[in-house]
């Protein structure tokens, strides 16, 4: 079935529906206790905080863009591979988030990041095969998740 078949309106439903629901729960996780990631150390290749600002924001917008684009489009396939596994590496996105910003356990978050970064790779991979745009588009996400990976090691390693 193509994406723009019976299903592609709920592909595109569920692609959309995940990604708000990484924004939300990101947001609120992150949020949660400032003053405890205030006090790490940082990693001397860690951007300053305004660059997550604009990062997140960006990423976020790009899923969505992408995804809308990907899961509407005739020339797609494999939609709901990509969409499953998208899903899969936002959960892992949200229990670094979780598990480093609510009861800071600093190395079992790290290694539920590194799974997501793994997972968003996998993701450009399905998406560019049907449209190398796309997959360009999400690379960005890709190696933003994984300097975030190197940053949780070396959170692990310096705290």
């Amino acid at each position: 079935m193509t994406a723009t078949g019976s299903g592609g309106w709920l592909a595109t439903t569920v692609w959309v529906a995940v990604v708000l629901v990484y924004a939300a729960l990101s947001s609120i996780w992150t949020a949660s206790d400032p003053g405890w990631y205030a006090q790490l150390a940082k990693p001397s290749f860690q951007p300053p905080d305004v660059v997550f600002g604009i990062m997140w924001p960006l990423n976020f917008l790009a899923l969505l863009g992408v995804g809308v684009w990907f899961t509407r489009s005739s020339a797609s396939t494999g939609v709901w591979t990509a969409t499953l596994v998208l899903g899969t590496s936002v959960v892992a996105a949200l229990a670094w988030a979780w598990l480093f910003y609510v009861p800071h356990r600093i190395v079992p978050a790290t290694v539920a990041l590194a799974a997501a970064a793994v997972l968003t790779w996998v993701l450009v991979a399905l998406v560019a095969r049907s449209l190398p745009w796309a997959g360009v588009v999400l690379a960005p996400y890709a190696v933003w998740l994984s300097l975030a990976t190197a940053l949780s090691v070396q959170y692990a390693r310096l705290n």
